[in-house]
């Protein structure tokens, strides 16, 4: 059993790391002060090739693993570029893992080349203001005329919307009562972002200033059937075969965030002298921060545990939720303790530790919370009744 990365794995990293060393502390700082998509970012990885890095070759992509991907994200999070760094290129790693897996040949020829070149950018539309994660209850409606679908209804915390040319959306075709199963009726579609027919209005929010999250109106915005993904009335289906991807890699990210809190966190504690002694010297420093480094790396066996099963073809549901909820819990902690080891200075943002502590909360809320994910391990593993 080999826990190290391959030699293409280490690469991937190295090449990661150097692109990622050009957007130090200050870039971030000034994203997380102004706001403003990493555009920079962005398009260096674009260009470098690496935005598709989980897409076919047959279509622009490098054609690798969920496994590889992880050590991408991971790297960007760990450059210190957090959250806001991740968060802008997260979508391309996993949000058309549906269009891949179910698009026809003709949708992935149209639909995936621009998206790696870096030309086009998209949003993923499911959560609802009124839903949140009951996804078999969403409202928003797609109503079949002639040869194309008219959408209308809102979603909520859509990243990138202010910015995306193309939105991944998931809408009702049938209407539930009319349905066998709540998982039914549901449709999946990627089009244009028609903004005639949208509105978007951004949600001030506690960090991750860089990524936009928005509120999104839809009235009878026209979406053509050609791009609707596979059959209509499965797109629940569809959307689950990015769901375990979405959780690795958010996982992957909490942990690369949590280590450069420990490391930052170390460094200071080593240079910080109170009382003619370095307070990294004491254990009542030491100790929080040993323990928040065993955390994250036990957090990220669970991570590569679970990319590899993925990667594997084999069934990773219960690993990618325990990896989503070990990292977050983990990076949240680690983060912490980054700013109370600083003392007065962690609650600067000249030191960063304080936007790291914001972002943290990210990975513990998103895309599922740490209860639901309590309660499937329970259900789905330990064989418990349905609790909810």
């Amino acid at each position: 059993m080999d826990f190290s990365l391959t030699q293409e794995q280490e690469a991937i990293r190295d090449a990661i790391g150097k692109i990622c060393a050009s957007f130090g502390d200050d870039y971030w700082l000034k994203r997380d002060r102004e706001g403003g998509f990493p555009v920079e970012l962005h398009q260096a990885l674009a260009q470098a090739g690496w935005l598709g890095i989980a897409m076919p070759e047959a279509h622009g992509g490098t054609g690798l693993g969920i496994t590889e991907a992880a050590v991408m994200m991971q790297e960007i999070s760990e450059s210190g570029a957090g959250f806001s760094g991740a968060s802008a290129v997260h979508m391309n790693i996993f949000g058309l893992n549906p269009v891949v897996v179910f698009g026809s040949e003709s949708q992935k020829k149209r639909m995936l080349p621009p998206l790696i070149a870096g030309t086009e950018r998209a949003c993923f539309a499911v959560t609802e203001p009124n839903t949140g994660l009951n996804t078999t209850r969403i409202k928003t409606k797609a109503e079949r005329r002639g040869d194309q679908y008219l959408i209308s209804g809102q979603k909520v915390w859509i990243s990138t919307a202010q910015i995306a040319e193309k939105i991944l959306l998931l809408a009702r075709t049938t209407p539930l009562e009319e349905c066998a199963k709540p998982a039914q009726g549901l449709t999946l579609f990627y089009t244009d972002f028609d903004r005639k027919h949208v509105e978007v209005r951004e949600i001030e929010k506690m960090g991750r200033k860089a990524v936009d999250s928005n509120q999104v109106f839809f009235d009878a915005m026209p979406v053509p059937v050609a791009d609707r993904i596979g059959e209509e009335g499965r797109g629940f289906d569809y959307i689950l075969h990015g769901m375990n991807p979405e959780r690795i890699l958010i996982a992957a990210e909490s942990v690369g965030l949590g280590r450069v809190a420990v490391k930052r966190a170390a460094q200071y504690a080593k240079e910080r002298i109170v009382f003619d002694r370095p307070i990294g010297q004491n254990q009542a420093i030491q100790h929080p921060l040993a323990a928040c480094w065993m955390a994250l790396e036990a957090a990220n066996l669970m991570v590569f545990k679970a990319a590899w099963l993925y990667d594997s073809g084999r069934p990773c549901g219960a690993e990618a939720n325990a990896a989503k909820y070990l990292a977050g819990e983990a990076s949240f902690d680690a983060c912490q303790q980054a700013v109370m080891t600083h003392g007065g200075y962690g609650y600067a943002k000249e030191y960063h530790v304080e936007r790291f502590l914001r972002e943290s909360l990210i990975g513990r809320i998103a895309p599922v919370s740490p209860q639901l994910i309590l309660c499937f391990i329970a259900e789905r593993v330990l064989g418990l009744p349905k609790s909810y």
